[in-house]
């Protein structure tokens, strides 16, 4: 008997401004929608011109922001996510990423997921894609009723 191996299809989604540009420069997509579940890559704290907020905060409410807008171009919210990996820009031999980053991480999970306790993985690096990043965002998630 042979296996029969049923394979969703994969559809790749391109967020307006920003996104274009990545996919036109560097050839990937900002997210990619598989059934009900909705991968993106990361994001930053950018305008569409891919300029990074000098602030902080501004920065990390920026690729808040721009993970909302991905997720929207693939059929999903903040409501739907239930996994966060996020990368912060640390000094090097730095022990930890710092309660400035938490602070506002938090806030931002608090303001955008109603109460829920996504999965997350935070990671202190010394380098993200562009020189003025400090933090890059990417999420799963599993939108309900569809699939």
């Amino acid at each position: 008997m042979d296996e029969v191996i049923e394979r969703e299809t994969a559809t790749f989604h391109v967020t307006p401004g920003y996104g274009v540009t990545a996919r036109d420069l560097l050839g990937y997509s900002q997210a990619v929608r598989i059934g009900n579940r909705v991968e993106t890559s990361g994001q930053g704290g950018w305008d569409d011109d891919l300029v990074v907020a000098e602030d902080l905060e501004q920065e990390i409410v920026r690729a808040f922001d721009n993970v909302g807008r991905t997720l929207a171009e693939a059929g999903a919210t903040w409501a739907d996510v239930v996994h966060v990996n996020s990368y912060h820009k640390v000094a090097a031999g730095a022990d930890a990423i710092g309660d400035e980053h938490n602070r506002i991480m938090v806030r931002e999970f608090r303001s955008r997921l109603g109460g829920r306790a996504p999965v997350w993985t935070q990671t202190g690096v010394t380098v993200l894609g562009l020189a003025a990043m400090r933090v890059e965002i990417r999420v799963t998630a599993l939108v309900e009723g569809s699939g």
